[in-house]
């Protein structure tokens, strides 16, 4: 008999909720029909069979969340009895290869929680999710008294609901920014009356921080905070932050210092365009020197965005308002367009954050930027 695992699906993944099972106990299969989907925190994934053969079990439910190395399917009737599936996967579409499947955390057993039996059914009976019940007893045990006072908080708030997904990866991802990141901001604004009827203003944007790390290319590195090193970043990897139902994602739209105007338009709808179908590779959503969030499409003038490690700094857009201006001498109502700038004080001195945000309201001011 031989395990298919949660295989290794690249680019820093660990871990995978179930979607939906295609297949059941019992079932004959050959190899690439398509066994299970998975939601990763980039893209949904088919995963293929990797062998032919009758499907003894399947670990896990829809909704149950996995790590690599974690059981998915045992089969019967193989040839090798080694207990590992060894092969490759075919998943074109979603663009995700794995060389080896890697054995990690063991067991069908998601649950965790430390309980007697007895506790468990009174969860059970109070409709209590267990994991989610803190124990105050030793070693961090689950007692009754922690599940009535789970429910009866159920009861006058409202049940919790566990964040999986993209909202559970952006979770763990603000957490990690907040324990690493030294985050300092700054703020202005420019005066963008100049710009021709029906701008691009996000692809502007693209253009100034692409012009700015030229000029200040202190802010376009990736910092290691355990080694104290800076690497310097040659080419402009700009993640733009995209707001959907499922959480925020960030594509990253590549080499923005050497693109046109019209390409970088064309590459960043195709790129909305697969996080909308969740069909976007992971691999287009990591390796950033730089981010973008034009949270001015919505509401809101300045803020402070989060820093996310290896990268430095982070560009926020506000929304263009009209604003009071001093113009050749005269005072005057023309559009004005909010920037924030937060960098990482560990890796950027404030000079170099000036004037980064200083070449960036430079190109915004210019009627054109090519």
């Amino acid at each position: 008999m031989k395990y298919f695992k949660l295989p290794d699906l690249g680019e820093g993944l660990s871990e995978a909720e179930i979607v939906e099972w295609h297949v059941k106990e019992g079932d004959d299969v050959k190899e690439d029909d398509l066994l299970v989907s998975v939601e990763t925190a980039k893209a949904i994934v088919d995963l293929p069979s990797p062998v032919t053969g009758k499907i003894l079990a399947c670990f896990g439910h829809t909704g149950d969340v996995l790590h690599i190395g974690d059981p998915l399917v045992e089969f019967d009737h193989l040839s090798d009895d080694t207990g590992t599936v060894v092969g490759e996967i075919k998943a074109a579409d979603q663009k995700v290869q794995s060389d080896t499947f890697i054995i990690g955390s063991s067991g069908t057993q998601i649950n965790q929680a430390k309980a007697t039996p007895s506790v468990r059914a009174l969860a059970r009976r109070l409709n209590v999710d267990i994991e989610q019940v803190k124990g105050s007893g030793s070693e961090g045990r689950i007692l009754s008294e922690d599940v009535e006072a789970s429910a009866k908080i159920d009861q006058e708030k409202g049940q919790s609901t566990v964040l999986r997904g993209v909202r559970r990866t952006m979770a763990k991802t603000m957490a990690m920014s907040h324990q690493q990141v030294v985050p300092v901001s700054i703020f202005d604004v420019v005066d963008v009356h100049k710009w021709p009827e029906g701008d691009d203003t996000t692809i502007r944007l693209a253009k100034a921080i692409a012009l700015a790390c030229k000029e200040e290319p202190a802010l376009n590195v990736w910092f290691d905070g355990e080694r104290n090193s800076i690497r310097p970043c040659q080419q402009v990897d700009l993640a733009i932050a995209v707001d959907t139902d499922q959480g925020l994602f960030v594509p990253v739209l590549r080499d923005i210092n050497n693109r046109s105007l019209k390409d970088l338009r064309s590459g960043l709808d195709q790129l909305r365009q697969a996080v909308k179908s969740r069909n976007i590779p992971p691999s287009e959503m990591l390796g950033a020197t730089i981010t973008l969030s034009n949270f001015g499409t919505m509401a809101g003038r300045f803020a402070t965005p989060v820093v996310v490690p290896p990268t430095v700094a982070i560009v926020g857009a506000g929304k263009i308002y009209q604003g009071v201006v001093a113009y050749k001498g005269r005072a005057v109502v023309h559009p004005v367009l909010p920037v924030s700038l937060t960098f990482d004080h560990r890796a950027v001195t404030g000079g170099e954050a000036a004037r980064f945000l200083g070449a960036i309201l430079k190109s915004l001011s210019k009627k054109q930027v090519k």
